[in-house]
């Protein structure tokens, strides 16, 4: 990517205060992920508090999911930049249109995973239960009535081809999963499960998160890279990097997303230690007592 003087800056009139909740109908989990590289180091105030550092915004872009949502496909970047900078702010992230000062480039993507299908929604395990089933009616006949010899072994084949066609299908979902996984910061838990023995807390940890990966979520990627060193000498640095994701499920984006962003914000320059799990709050209204005002005259 080039980058000039003229380089798109999102301005300071996009950050704002504190991040309204949304009217989720409960808590919900965000899955949050985040790392930083070993030479980044925020200086702290005498408060312990973080220095502030300048940024600018970068548009990632889009990544778009398999199904129609108005939540999330009519959604601009200075939208989603406009949710992300309060956040920020409240990190110590200050916006800045100087680009011979900037110290972060702050790359942003946002989407929705695609889904996979699990074990239980495979067409073709169906076709392995079908073809085990035409084989026991096969053997039976053989057996018991002494009808259909030879028969057996064409639902062998069958059989066969099912498991293969399984096989095939558990292959392409396992590298989907990967995919997602690497997409939404899964793959330290990824990485420290595979090949879990069976039965084991591992084993049920790495069913839980298949469950999550192989579900519709939607996701925010942050990128921030040294400005002036890509400026300066076109040389991308990553610094630190954060990425959280929620079923969409009773979601909608446009309307959570304050509330994810504000979640996440903790971990914003921060190494989060692997992959974490954020429950949302939920927003409501007290109205209080409700009091009579007493009968209203006619008019």
């Amino acid at each position: 990517m080039k980058i000039t003087p003229a380089f798109a800056v999102v301005l300071m009139s996009l950050s704002g205060g504190a991040a309204a909740l949304p009217s989720a109908q409960a808590a919900d989990a965000v899955a949050i992920s985040s790392r930083t590289s070993a030479d980044y180091v925020r200086p702290r105030g005498p408060d312990g508090s973080p220095r502030p550092e300048t940024y600018a915004f970068g548009d990632g872009g889009y990544w778009g999911g398999p199904l129609s949502d108005r939540t999330i496909d009519r959604l601009k970047f200075t939208e989603i930049a406009r949710d992300i900078a309060g956040p920020l702010a409240q990190q110590n992230y200050i916006p800045s249109k100087n680009a011979g000062t900037t110290k972060l480039l702050v790359m942003v993507y946002w989407g929705t995973t695609i889904p996979t299908l699990g074990p239980q929604e495979s067409a073709t395990l169906q076709n392995v239960a079908d073809a085990e089933k035409q084989l026991q009616i096969a053997y039976a006949r053989q057996v018991h009535r002494g009808l259909g010899k030879g028969e057996e072994h064409y639902e062998w084949d069958n059989l066969m081809a099912a498991l293969m066609a399984e096989g095939a299908q558990e292959s392409v979902r396992d590298k989907a999963d990967g995919l997602n996984a690497m997409l939404l910061g899964y793959d330290s838990l990824w990485d420290s499960t595979f090949g879990a023995p069976s039965a084991s807390p591992l084993e049920h940890e790495r069913r839980d998160m298949l469950s999550e990966l192989e579900e519709e979520r939607y996701f925010v990627i942050l990128m921030a890279y040294d400005f002036q060193l890509m400026w300066r000498e076109k040389k991308h640095k990553l610094l630190w990097e954060t990425r959280f994701s929620v079923s969409e499920r009773r979601m909608e984006f446009d309307r959570v997303l304050p509330a994810l962003a504000l979640q996440a914000s903790t971990y914003f320059g921060r190494d989060s230690k692997g992959l974490v799990h954020d429950e949302i709050p939920v927003g409501h209204v007290d109205i209080g007592l409700v009091k009579s005002l007493g009968p209203v005259p006619e008019k």
